[in-house]
């Protein structure tokens, strides 16, 4: 990864998108910073301290602190992400949408993009307004009449949609996919706290030397567990057959179909998460009395209560297939094999093939959702089997999603290197 990296500072282009990216990055952790006015900051920040390990917790991992000090960036990316996962399930439901992706191309592509992105200032602003609800509730705010009101909510709202936009501009003039390296730069920003906190709970005698190097040492073990399923893939055998073309004999030749174990990345994860904080969106919108119903059920989606653990694990599962059916579609995969006089040996081409890279798509998928659930969902195991590390456990997704990004941009610096160094066939 050092080597990528310090390879691209090398080259001029790249090293401009690199520079253009850490700007960007600089930018949002400023604006993670300014908090937005009439919020008495200090009690906000004791408020969370009291919710750590919950979903709101997560979301303030996420936010890289911003909800704990109500900055302008508090909403961070999960409005927009939130957007992109109701747009792609409604492009899947409504063949309008679907026509529109598939025959329109790239004029589609970026019709769908603005509707995500007016979608996501909508649910910012929902977000937003629910926050201020939490905040008025919780006698948090200073003035609390309707213009003073009116200026925090699209305060947020304009965080929001900020933050799309920078992320776009690192996705059109950076490195890597925009939202998710913000994403990645909320979380390794908490991670100077979530070390502290551990390191505090050793010293109040509330966690041994042994769990906490017990805490290390699996952080560790998942960090290479992602890096070595992020590499692994299953390869089908592909053989094209020998056929003439005017004097000239093509094909005869090996290859193979590779299908990654985790082809869909951290994304599943990131969308788990994200639905999974909506109840508390909920919860900040409605503010149920202790010992009620209403509470009673929000509840249920606290992160160490085993209705959440089983409800995300669930949503990882569901995202993985989702993702590999919109990446992989073996029908096309059959016909293009056909057309270039391809097979793969055993299968007759057409449906056979197709039917043998759907059930070998399947098991893949099935083993990737395995490790992500893992990876995922041990973490919270741990933390509502002991609170005191329900704050440190949290640290599990975050882990996943920072190796998962960092891997999948070094990938991308890895294939512009190669194609800025490639010499042809006669050098």
């Amino acid at each position: 990864m050092i080597e990528t990296l310090k390879a691209a500072w090398h080259v001029p282009e790249l090293r401009k998108k690199l520079i253009y990216t850490a700007v960007i990055i600089l930018l949002f952790r400023l604006g993670s910073s300014i908090p937005v006015p009439y919020i008495d900051i200090a009690q906000l920040s004791a408020y969370f301290d009291s919710l750590s390990g919950t979903t709101l917790g997560l979301m303030n991992v996420f936010s890289g602190g911003g909800l704990s000090r109500a900055t302008i960036f508090a909403m961070s990316v999960t409005p927009y992400i939130n957007a992109s996962i109701i747009i792609q399930l409604l492009t899947v439901a409504i063949p309008a949408l679907e026509r529109m992706v598939r025959e329109e191309g790239e004029a589609g592509q970026k019709k769908i993009s603005a509707i995500t992105r007016y979608l996501g200032v909508v649910l910012g602003l929902v977000q937003g307004y629910a926050f201020y609800l939490l905040l008025r509730s919780n006698n948090l705010i200073a003035e609390t009449d309707f213009w003073h009101g009116c200026i925090i909510v699209l305060t947020f709202t304009a965080g929001t949609a900020l933050i799309m936009y920078m992320g776009e501009l690192i996705t059109k003039n950076g490195v890597g996919n925009g939202i998710s390296i913000l994403l990645f730069a909320g979380i390794v920003s908490r991670g100077p706290a979530m070390v502290s906190s551990l390191v505090e709970l050793i010293r109040n005698g509330g966690v041994s030397w042994f769990i906490a190097a017990l805490v290390v040492i699996v952080s560790l073990a998942i960090v290479v567990f992602v890096v070595f399923i992020s590499d692994a893939e299953r390869r089908i055998p592909i053989q094209y057959a020998k056929r003439v073309v005017g004097r000239k004999m093509y094909g005869g030749q090996s290859t193979h179909l590779p299908i990654k174990v985790n082809a869909s990345g951290v994304m599943p994860i990131i969308f788990a998460a994200s639905i999974m904080s909506l109840p508390s969106t909920i919860e900040m919108m409605v503010n149920p009395k202790s010992g009620s119903i209403a509470d009673a059920i929000f509840n249920l989606f606290s992160s160490s209560n085993p209705f959440y653990i089983v409800l995300y694990v669930l949503l990882i599962f569901m995202f993985s297939y989702f993702y590999a059916a919109i990446q992989f579609n073996p029908i096309e995969i059959a016909n293009n094999l056909k057309k270039n006089g391809g097979f793969i040996p055993g299968f007759r081409p057409g449906r056979p093939t197709t039917e043998f890279i759907t059930k070998a798509l399947g098991k893949v998928t099935f083993l990737g959702a395995i490790f992500l659930s893992i990876v995922a969902g041990v973490p919270l195991v741990v933390g509502a089997l002991n609170s005191s590390l329900s704050n440190v456990a949290l640290g599990g997704t975050s882990v996943l999603i920072v190796v998962g990004v960092a891997l999948e941009t070094v990938r991308q610096l890895e294939s512009q290197l190669m194609m800025r160094n490639y010499k042809g066939f006669l050098e």
